[in-house]
């Protein structure tokens, strides 16, 4: 980790800007620090859209110190009552898997799993700087990571199930980290990539529009529109053509296309993923049939997995290859019976702003935003009409899927078209060549 991210904005700002002379140095500064403070304006009242006396709770890597102290401050200009910073770093994440002993990976404490109960049944808010590092664990044993992750998983059920539920605002969001920055631009030179990062990050998330909040209200429009003709459309499958990749994707009767954000319980309106570009509904558990072929790497939670396939037979995965991180998938896929199904569907053209930059961003929340994906795991109720109203058996019944897990993984292409295919059995276009074809 560099000295400069110790000592807060004026450090950062220093390492990451170099201007030739004193003037121009000001002016980089000083425009910084204002696309900064709209960043984080931004992610507070579009991204979790705080409302007054409501309490916050931020997840923040140590190294993204600036920004979360301005969007503590901007919280409390827009009326938090409390804000709460929970700070994580990679080298105390990295020393429980090198020395912790073998019973660490099966503990997770409760009273964490049921602080985070309480934020959502009190209506909190929460904001998630997420941003791990594909290369945290590397050398250590994946069944480890897999336990942990499982561990996890199984004393937060009921709160991912408010998650899933949107009976909270809550907001994954993106910051730079020497880790990180260094795997998106291995090409710059060490002193240039934060820089870099902060830029494409600001552009992706609309940060240099005159007015970025109106800036995300029309594209939260935009989206909702497409929303709005897919839901329209009441197809009965898509089928999926590229190379590698021939499935076909049955939709549950009463599926529903979200996309932009969504109201929670409370009747607030919120963005879970800035950036986001997609619309997404579910599949139905039992009819997916054929094979997939990823597009570009997954990062499970800092380990990599690339070049891989499934295979499924009425909705299960029957088989599956990867080149790299076999052993990683293989984790995932056993993490209970629902990781063997998927649970999300969504749809992103090849052409749009982050696919347009040309690069792989190891990272979810941004990766999942420049194409077409899946997620094998638990699809999300709100996807379903009265979903949020069912119980697990109920759910299922309706041909949702449950699981400890959800993660997405790419699948679009230049080379993808996929057909919809209506409840008369007729076939249209939704894509062809990675775009919209509707």
């Amino acid at each position: 980790m560099g000295m400069e991210y110790n000592c807060g904005s004026c450090l950062i700002l220093n390492a990451i800007v170099k201007p030739e002379t004193s003037q121009e140095r000001t002016t980089n500064m000083n425009a910084f620090e204002t696309n900064l403070s709209k960043y984080a304006e931004l992610l507070i009242r579009v991204g979790v859209n705080i409302q007054p006396g409501q309490v916050l709770f931020i997840e923040s890597p140590i190294e993204t110190v600036a920004l979360t102290r301005l969007l503590v401050q901007k919280a409390y200009e827009a009326g938090a009552k409390y804000v709460q910073v929970q700070w994580d770093d990679e080298g105390v994440t990295r020393a429980r898997y090198e020395y912790a002993p073998g019973d660490s990976f099966t503990y997770y404490p409760e009273w964490t799993a049921r602080m985070m109960e309480q934020l959502a049944e009190e209506g909190g808010a929460l904001l998630n700087i997420k941003v791990p590092n594909p290369d945290l664990f590397q050398g250590i044993d994946s069944a480890k990571v897999a336990t942990a992750t499982k561990a996890m998983a199984l004393a937060r059920q009921k709160y991912q199930a408010y998650v899933r539920n949107n009976n909270f605002s809550w907001c994954l969001v993106k910051a730079p980290t020497e880790a990180w920055a260094a795997k998106v631009f291995p090409e710059l030179p060490k002193e240039e990539r934060i820089a870099t990062m902060w830029d494409t990050i600001f552009q992706m998330n609309r940060v240099y529009a005159n007015d970025p909040v109106a800036a995300w209200r029309d594209h939260i429009r935009k989206l909702k529109d497409v929303q709005n003709v897919l839901n329209g459309k009441k197809y009965k499958r898509l089928h999926y053509k590229a190379p590698g990749t021939d499935l076909s994707v049955e939709l549950p009767e009463g599926h529903l296309w979200l996309g932009g954000g969504d109201t929670n319980e409370r009747g607030v309106y919120f963005v879970a993923n800035m950036p986001t570009e997609e619309v997404y509904t579910m599949p139905h558990r039992e009819g997916v049939n054929g094979t997939v072929t990823s597009t570009m790497p997954l990062n499970l939670n800092g380990r990599l997995v690339d070049k891989f396939s499934l295979t499924f037979s009425q909705g299960r995965v029957v088989d599956y290859t990867a080149e790299i991180g076999k052993e990683h998938l293989k984790s995932l896929l056993d993490t209970d019976e629902g990781a063997k199904y998927l649970g999300e569907i969504a749809l992103v053209p090849h052409n749009s702003p982050i696919s347009n930059m040309k690069r792989i961003f190891y990272n979810t929340g941004v990766d999942e935003n420049a194409s077409c994906h899946f997620a094998v795991g638990s699809a999300y109720p709100v996807n379903l009409t009265n979903g949020t109203k069912m119980s697990k058996e109920q759910l299922v019944a309706r041909g949702a899927n449950v699981s400890l897990t959800h993660a997405d993984f790419m699948v679009g292409s230049a080379e993808l078209d996929i057909d919809g295919e209506l409840a008369d059995g007729t076939l249209e276009p939704v894509f062809r060549k990675g775009n919209w074809a509707l």
